[in-house]
């Protein structure tokens, strides 16, 4: 699913475009990006830094990025 980007928008984690928590589909927002291609990107990141730091900037990511509308 392609979100396009609104300008001026803040980081905040998507309620509509989720698989987990929203994370990725706010990034992809946030940069205009297809949130596949984030989701695809991140898990290729993750697999080559032996998967420990991915799962662990994500749950930050969680925590710290307020819920969008």
């Amino acid at each position: 699913m392609t979100t396009p980007h609104t300008p001026g928008a803040t980081l905040s984690r998507s309620i509509n475009d989720r698989v987990l928590a929203g994370v990725l589909g706010g990034i992809a927002r946030r940069m205009g990006w297809s949130s596949t291609a984030v989701r695809l990107g991140y898990i290729v990141l993750s697999v080559l830094s032996a998967a420990f730091p991915g799962v662990i900037v994500y749950l930050v990511l969680w925590l710290v990025l307020p819920e969008g509308d």
